[in-house]
């Protein structure tokens, strides 16, 4: 099995394949420095916590304790804690090590970046841009999330790289910045906070303008909750009588219950409904979904808590329309939601926080051009990700279906939509390999 990423999902579905026997796995990461931790967990940051709390942060779907284990191991707290996500990024690197030293003749890392994958004579061809080619019986995508993609109004490849961040992921975003510096981030949501939370651990004291169509920013666990109830059937059939459905049990416990006891059917509900359906959710709820459902650490939240209280942070609902680069600055004109008058904005600095996107079709990574380009793969109805069959087999163009490609972990969201976190990728990965060696149950069997 040749698997083309080594984040979380690319990592953790190599040591569930190893698991099973006569399985030789290639894990291939073009970036040496995230070999087992991905983007997520590759921040050194002290302030960036996770957003779940580590008894939920196993990286194995059937060994729940497997995390919490680690951390008493090492002297660390587990129970409610938000552990760093420095911290779960060696949790990661470690668990890979020992896979490793255990299954070395049967577990090879690769560092290098896959150029083309070809299928042909009932085997799958890897071209690398150091190596290879690499043969191999499967190969699964496990790209991750790719790169924000560009707001319209500050898509100008012209606007200067030290006026604008196009990715804050891809390069050290606070450099040469004045400490008193005003600065826009693009975005309220979970990428906002992090790159919020960078800018106070490093020192500016400048105003921060954290602007969305909505101005909505992620909500906090709330400490000393009860394990949710979970929901197992459908509770409404449709949007909007789901809406009513959450409203009314909210007013009768706290509403993160209410959110987490849909975790079991969110796939399913996913699953059952239609393209027109879909739309409307991201169209309309999506937003709302996002805060509610993707929630702060207690700490992070009265960090931003208190930036917000000194005057040092605030949110704004509006749209930017246009960008232009002054001496020294962005000068951005924008409409506050509701608004029919234009404001200026003048900042040092203005980053990209809109969060990783899956449109392939606006994607600058090279392997996706190209593989765009072949007809290998397609973008899925909603430009979510990738366009995948049930089991995880790539749909190219035509509609053709892959007999030896697959894909895993957050591109495949638009087939699954609750597939960006490690509770959820866990289980994806559990199942693919199991599936892939034909060492699963099938409905029905029984045990």
């Amino acid at each position: 099995m040749a698997i083309v990423g080594a984040g979380f999902s690319g990592t953790m579905l190599a040591l569930n394949l190893l698991e099973q026997p006569d399985v030789e796995v290639l894990l291939i990461e073009r970036d040496r420095g995230r070999m087992g931790t991905g983007v997520a967990y590759s921040s050194l940051e002290s302030t960036h916590l996770l957003n779940v709390r580590a008894a939920n942060m196993s990286a194995f779907a059937d060994r729940p304790e497997h995390f919490c284990n680690w951390l008493s191991a090492r002297g660390l707290g587990c129970d409610d804690a938000f552990v760093t996500r420095a911290t779960y990024g060696r949790y990661l690197r470690e668990t890979l090590a020992d896979a490793l030293g255990e299954n070395g003749a049967r577990l090879k890392l690769v560092n290098d970046e896959v150029l083309a994958i070809d299928e042909g004579d009932g085997r799958v061809s890897l071209s690398l841009v150091n190596g290879g080619p690499i043969e191999a019986d499967r190969a699964v995508l496990a790209i991750g999330n790719l790169p924000p993609h560009d707001p319209p109004a500050l898509a100008d490849e012209r606007l200067p790289a030290n006026l604008y961040v196009r990715d804050p992921w891809a390069t050290a975003f606070e450099e040469g910045l004045p400490e008193d510096a005003s600065v826009l981030v693009v975005g309220t949501g979970l990428t906002a906070i992090d790159v919020i939370l960078r800018l106070d651990a490093r020192g500016h004291k400048g105003l921060i303008t954290a602007m969305s169509r909505r101005g909505l920013r992620p909500h906090r666990h709330l400490e000393g909750l009860s394990w949710p109830k979970p929901v197992l059937a459908r509770p409404a059939p449709d949007l909007s009588a789901l809406v009513r459905w959450a409203r009314t049990e909210a007013a009768q416990r706290d509403w993160r219950l209410v959110i987490d006891s849909l975790r079991p059917v969110t796939q399913m509900m996913w699953a059952s409904a239609d393209r027109e359906k879909r739309a409307r959710f991201l169209r309309h709820l999506r937003p709302y979904w996002d805060v509610h459902r993707h929630r702060l650490a207690p700490a992070v939240a009265a960090r931003i808590d208190a930036l917000i209280a000194s005057g040092r942070l605030r949110f704004r609902a509006g749209k930017i329309l246009n960008a232009r680069a002054g001496t020294d600055t962005l000068i951005l004109d924008w409409r506050a939601r509701g608004q029919s008058n234009i404001a200026t904005l003048e900042v040092a600095r203005a980053i990209n926080c809109t969060g990783p996107q899956g449109d392939l079709i606006r994607s600058a990574d090279p392997l996706v051009g190209r593989m765009l380009m072949a007809g290998r793969i397609r973008p899925d109805q909603l430009r979510l990700g990738l366009d995948i069959d049930r089991e995880g087999h790539v749909i190219g163009a035509g509609g053709l279906v892959s007999k030896r490609l697959l894909a895993i972990g957050p591109m495949t969201r638009g087939d699954l939509w609750e597939v960006v976190a490690v509770p959820d990728i866990r289980v994806q990965v559990s199942a693919l390999a199991r599936r892939l060696v034909n060492a699963h149950w099938t409905a029905g069997e029984g045990l």
